[in-house]
């Protein structure tokens, strides 16, 4: 009598057809651990993790006349220089391919500290 209880109970809870309580909260933290790691983005390879943060600012910069058609500017980013932040000045490119466009560069945190996820072309 008191197993024809429990089914009548867990029937409401899981269907048969999932396979039982145990089998469908294992898929929900398995779902729910890939879900995560997806999200998560990955380092380059060759990072180099920095445990201080980044300038959590832009320094201002003037833009000058593009040299040409077909130039974008790249605007400035600090960089790890071992010690301390540096500046690095932004500057024109050419485009690799007509309607290019450029994502800029930035810092990411990670478990092991800051590192630099650089710019490209898309």
């Amino acid at each position: 009598m008191r197993a024809a209880v429990y089914v009548e109970e867990m029937r409401f809870l899981v269907p048969a057809y999932l396979g039982g309580p145990m089998r469908f909260v294992r898929l929900a933290l398995v779902s729910g651990l890939l879900a995560l790691a997806a999200c998560a983005p990955l380092p380059p390879p060759g990072a180099v993790y920095v445990a201080v943060a980044p300038p959590g600012y832009y320094r201002s910069e003037v833009i000058g006349v593009a040299p040409g058609p077909g130039y974008v500017f790249v605007r400035g980013y600090w960089e790890w220089g071992g010690a301390a932040y540096r500046w690095v000045p932004g500057r024109w490119v050419a485009r690799p391919y007509p309607r290019a466009r450029w994502a800029p560069g930035r810092w990411r945190h990670a478990r092991g500290g800051w590192y630099w996820m650089p710019g490209r072309w898309r």
